[in-house]
């Protein structure tokens, strides 16, 4: 082969190009992020639109179906979930992964521009944005003191501490939990303003008009120049009490004697408490293709120099950090790294016995490593806990071609050529079988990188870095290994070739021997191996139906959630007043050193029923019991918490939300009525089952809700519209933002609502008065009649259909797959055809992984022939090689069941790499067997030489491959992603025994 050739002439072009690979490696290396997986952007557009007031329902008719029907016809458009809210509708349209998503955002903006006509007047413009699937706060800081109340703390965090986290390089923004922003309350006394013969429009237009400041122009003369403003705003509680609302004769009627005017917070719908402290939370986002570790740092350097500055009462801690996992992840698959190269050369070595011999093949991993990244830098990838796995598992491989070569080698010296003239024919003589084994690999890898689905996106940089590796391994055994070959290696005396000055040659010497008699019998008579080996395949095929499967092992990441949900239509006191309970549960945590911070928001996303707790553990070393058996204590306590359903949480890997229960199951149909029969039916299918746990839906018509039904043609008479009486209700119970005001240089909002204490029942509603044409006032109670009914405080559309999710969690040992099965089974026997069943977060995940990994197989499998047929020039010989993949297959399961694992993505993919594995061996084999039949022999005796002198290098090839993935499985604690690779490393080392026997 040319390369070859031109690298045993000429050593230092040899070394010139592996050093090149290195230098472009490092050059890469240093500028590539660190995340904890892949950067997928998900082509996701949303559309929220904001109607203060207004019901679910009206956002559902009014809005939701409106924007619904004009995004459908979007090109691409693969998923719609619309959500409408009191006063608030959110529509998310996923499109397919081809589409681009600014291109696809800006389709949406037309869409929606040509049906604003038809929204309410009163509702919000549309708000059209790009939706980020890593917006959300890597790193939660926390604001607690002893002496400042919560907005005192807010307008703090506001004015000294947002901006300055917010300019930092890499950070997006900076949210604030539980924030409690100033805000001019004018409470509105309606016995007052009926008194005074006010109503609510007349307040409503006097702080519009009379809280303003217009631009007013200059003033010029020749030698001079004035601006002239008019600021006549408001700024003190006492100025807007002073404000004049009418004038009755003589006598000014002023805001303060119809409100009581008090200088409160905009919203007091969230709480937030760290470690059961009142606190502030500043969520640090990071923009999108930042570097998570170095945000990291710079957020706590910026911590340290804040610090310094703070006043003595208020305390900064960091309650959570993503980049702490991220760190140990990192660090630890580096240390599993270091040991996976000392392993392999280890056992490089114990089959060579030479020191000089072990370097050759052992040079080709860091510069195969290292080249791997010139990969990541043209494919803008990232270093990841995925690309990291990748790495460790292409230790073993990277070395096979470089000890195919050497192998080869030192069997010609030994067989009397000399060092140039062996390195020079056999580098020719392999030269084919390391470029079909190297395309081969690079053929089932690059499958998997375009593997279909959210799950595939992840897994597409696992797919590259492996074939960057094996064809930059490829290049250093084509010319560096042949080259050094041709220096370093010496011939063995007999001693050394029949092992006498090693044990482990000796038994080498005697395993071959053992391989020959056994190779001998079975080409006499095959039969017995080959019903032996049916009869394993089918074995097998019934133990892979019993496995259990779910998306991705659980992992201790170092931090669980619990999420909690309230009674429909509690408010946020009564949620903080029972989440204590919980916080009161975990606080052992703490004091035992097990936990180190509690993290507890009621009112999550504006919903006060919503709650969770975020429960940040010590470091792996310094806890003795993992997360999995401190949240397995926790599900058991917190079934006894009372006033509301709270349940833990083991935080899902690959990305997915930590929010979500394990099973996710979505009913839609025609209408919510049936919707919600269906809904139920099933419900009570799952409750029978004992193995799911904390069963939730997210639909329940217990909203307490009041409805106010307008007798229209006593309205008309009294000149009262259903306008008048609509604004009138926003005014007094919405609270409508009416104006703003300026204090220290930030402007703040002024809001109407009725005092508390007078809107608290629903009989409070009736002492309110309108204005009739005739200018006189007019009860409530004259033009409407109320009534009390329940409702669902949320209405959810899947694909324009009304949808009701139902959740449960696993008991343990109760796998994902089986869960939907049952749920599957039980939608079949119970509901009508017309109901349609889907699933959403890992559910939804495992089925179109699932269906992936079985199209990337059957892919990778046709790629992997076609690319064996085209080399040997054979449909035979290929096909003889691909019979040794279900054997593969067959230890790989039996492997999984015997370990207790479970068939993962990480599983599925590792059978695929299997795929492969075996045909780089088959091939090693059948292309020395073809050279010699092209020398004459038979075919039995080309199949018996061939396997005979082929069968050390495979045998180390495998081997080495094996412990090169060894350490992932008891080498990469405390990092609980050790779990990941499990399954990956006993499906290589059955691969590689079982065959062989």
């Amino acid at each position: 082969m040319i390369l070859s050739d031109v690298s045993i002439k000429r050593p230092v072009f040899a070394t010139v190009i592996s050093l090149l690979i290195v230098v472009f490696g490092v050059s890469a290396l240093m500028k590539l992020p660190i995340r904890e997986y892949p950067d997928i952007d998900p082509p996701e557009v949303s559309i929220s639109v904001d109607y203060a007031g207004a019901a679910p329902e009206v956002i559902d008719t009014q809005i939701i179906q409106v924007i619904e029907g004009a995004i459908s016809g979007v090109e691409g458009v693969r998923k719609i979930e619309s959500r409408s809210r009191l006063g608030s509708a959110r529509t998310t349209v996923e499109f397919t992964l081809e589409r681009d998503v600014d291109i696809a955002a800006n389709d949406v903006r037309d869409a929606v521009s040509r049906v604003l006509n038809r929204l309410p007047e009163e509702a919000e413009t549309p708000v059209i944005a790009k939706a980020d699937a890593d917006a959300r706060p890597i790193i939660w800081v926390t604001l607690t003191s002893s002496t400042l109340a919560p907005q005192e703390l807010t307008d703090f965090a506001e004015r000294s501490l947002v901006d300055r986290f917010a300019v930092l390089d890499g950070v997006s923004e900076v949210i604030i939990g539980g924030e409690r922003r100033y805000a001019m309350r004018v409470w509105l006394d309606r016995q007052s303003m009926a008194a005074n013969q006010v109503t609510v429009t007349d307040i409503e237009q006097a702080l519009r008009s009379n809280n303003v400041e217009l631009p007013a122009g200059k003033l010029e003369s020749e030698s001079r120049g004035f601006t002239i403003r008019a600021d006549n705003r408001l700024a003190t509680v006492q100025a807007f009490e002073a404000l004049v609302v009418s004038r009755q004769g003589d006598y000014l009627l002023r805001l303060g004697d119809v409100a009581r005017v008090a200088l409160g917070v905009e919203n007091d719908d969230s709480v937030l408490r760290a470690n059961g402290e009142a606190a502030i939370g500043l969520g640090v986002v990071r923009q999108s293709k930042a570097n998570t570790v170095a945000v990291s740092d710079r957020v706590r350097e910026e911590i340290v120099a804040v610090r310094d500055n703070l006043p003595a009462d208020i305390h900064l801690d960091i309650n959570s950090d993503e980049s702490l996992f991220i760190r140990a992840s990192i660090r630890e698959v580096l240390i599993t790294l270091g040991i996976s190269v000392v392993l392999v050369i280890a056992v490089i070595f114990a089959f060579l016995g030479n020191l000089r011999a072990t370097l050759i093949p052992a040079v080709t991993i860091p510069v195969s490593v290292i080249g791997a990244f010139i990969g990541f830098g043209v494919m803008d990838f990232s270093i990841n806990v995925l690309t990291l796995l990748a790495l460790i598992l292409a230790i073993g491989l990277v070395v096979d071609d470089a000890i195919v070569m050497l192998e080869n080698i030192q069997r010609r010296i030994d067989e009397g050529e000399s060092r140039l003239v062996a390195a020079y024919l056999g580098a020719r003589q392999v030269a084919f079988a390391v470029v079909a084994t190297t395309l081969t690999l690079v053929a089932v890898f690059v499958p998997i990188s375009f593997m279909g689905g959210d799950v595939g996106r992840l897994f597409s940089e696992f797919g590259f870095t492996l074939a960057s590796a094996v064809i930059i391994s490829s290049i250093v055994a084509l010319s560096l290994a042949p080259m050094l070959c041709s220096r370093w290696l010496h011939r063995h005396s007999r001693k050394e070739m029949q092992g006498q000055n090693n044990f482990l040659q000796r038994g080498l010497t005697r395993l071959n021997q053992a391989y020959a008699s056994r190779l001998q019998r079975t080409l006499a008579s095959p039969w017995p191996l080959a019903v032996g080996c049916v009869l394993l395949c089918l074995a097998a095929a019934l133990l892979f139906r019993q496995l259990p499967q779910e998306l991705a092992p659980t992992e201790d990441r170092g931090v669980f959630i619990i999420p909690a949900t309230s009674p429909q239509g509690s408010t946020v006191e009564y949620g903080a007043h029972h989440t204590q309970a919980v916080e009161k549960m975990l606080m052992p945590l703490v004091e035992n050193g097990e936990a180190e911070r509690v993290l507890a928001i009621i009112g999550f996303r504006g919903v006060p029923e919503r709650a969770f707790t975020i429960v940040r553990l010590k470091d792996w070393e310094e806890r003795e019991r993992t997360q999995q058996e401190i949240v397995g204590e926790l599900r058991g306590q917190l079934s006894q918490v009372t006033g509301l359903r709270a349940f833990a949480v083991n935080p899902p890997g690959l990305g997915q939300s930590a929010f979500d229960q394990a099973l996710e199951v979505v009913v839609a149909g025609p209408d919510y009525e049936q919707v919600l029969a269906w809904s139920e039916t099933l419900m009570a299918a799952l409750r029978e089952n004992p193995n799911l746990t904390s069963i939730d839906t997210d639909f329940e018509q217990t909203q307490p809700q009041l409805d106010v039904n307008l007798d229209r043609e006593r309205a008309a008479d009294l000149g009262i519209t259903a306008t008048d009486v609509g604004e009138t209700l926003q005014a007094m119970f919405a609270t409508l933002t009416v104006s703003t005001y300026v204090d220290r240089g930030r402007e703040y909002d002024v809001l109407l609502e009725a005092e508390k204490s007078a809107s608290e029942v629903p009989e409070d509603v009736l002492p309110i008065y309108l204005r009739s044409d005739s200018g006189g006032l007019v009860p409530f109670s004259s033009v409407v009649e109320l009534t009390t009914t329940g409702d669902a405080p949320e209405l959810r559309r899947v694909d324009r259909l009304p949808a009701i999710t139902l959740s449960a969690n696993l008991a343990d040992g109760y796998d994902l797959a089986t869960a939907m099965g049952y749920v599957e089974e039980q939608a079949r026997e119970r509901l009508p055809l017309e109901a349609r069943i889907g699933y959403k977060g890992m559910a939804e995940e495992l089925k179109e992984s699932a269906s992936a990994i079985l199209v990337t197989f059957a892919l990778a499998l046709v790629i992997v022939f076609l690319v064996l047929a085209a080399q040997f020039e054979s449909w035979i010989h290929p096909l003889i090689i691909m019979l040794t993949v279900p054997l593969a297959l067959a230890g790989a399961v039996i492997a999984i069941s015997v370990t207790g694992d479970s068939l993962n993505i990480y599983s599925q993919i590792g059978m695929i790499m299997l795929l492969g594995l075996m045909a780089k061996n088959g091939i090693l084999i059948v292309e020395f067997a073809n050279q010699l039949r092209d020398q004459g022999r038979s075919v039995k005796e080309a199949i018996y030489e061939g396997a005979i002198v082929r069968f050390r290098p495979v045998l180390m090839t495998g081997v080495s491959t094996i412990f090169g993935a060894v350490p992932c499985r008891w080498c990469w604690p405390p990092v609980p992603a050790r779990k990941a690779a499990l399954p990956l490393v006993w499906l290589f080392s059955a691969g590689y025994c079982l065959p062989p026997c």
